[in-house]
């Protein structure tokens, strides 16, 4: 995997994986950014949320779960202290639609942060991350 990053202006910059997706990132404009783009930290939230949910609903799909709606939210924790890492990661599940089985949910949870997505298995080497569901009867 190769990942390309070029300068927009200042601070801001565009990058493009394999995929050749462009994304743009920006600081605050008190660091000499515009703030016309995401900031790296919340990329990498967006990344782990996002590898663990696509890794859930797959589950879910294979598990012939129908769902009416899926969202999720990522919280995060900072040290106060440069370089201000994450000290704590809290994923939020939220799945709507009849007759969802919670071990259904459960199950596709555990297998996504504990064998297949590679985003969490190198985050929590370092940072604690934790979990939880809300099922909604839709």
């Amino acid at each position: 995997m190769k990942v390309k990053i070029r300068q927009i202006d200042g601070i801001a910059l565009a990058a493009a994986g394999d995929t050749n997706h462009w994304v743009t990132m920006d600081g605050p404009e008190d660091f000499g950014g515009h703030s016309a783009g995401s900031r790296p930290m919340e990329l990498l939230l967006m990344s782990l949320g996002s590898c663990t949910a696509m890794d859930v609903l797959s589950i879910l799909q294979k598990k012939r779960v129908k769902l009416d709606d899926f969202q999720m939210e990522v919280e995060s924790e900072r040290a106060e202290e440069h370089p201000k890492v994450f000290t704590e990661i809290k994923l939020h599940f939220i799945f709507v639609g009849k007759g969802i089985r919670q071990k259904d949910v459960e199950r596709a949870i555990e297998l996504s942060t504990d064998k297949y997505c590679p985003a969490t298995a190198m985050l929590k080497k370092s940072v604690k991350i934790t979990n939880d569901y809300k099922i909604i009867e839709g």
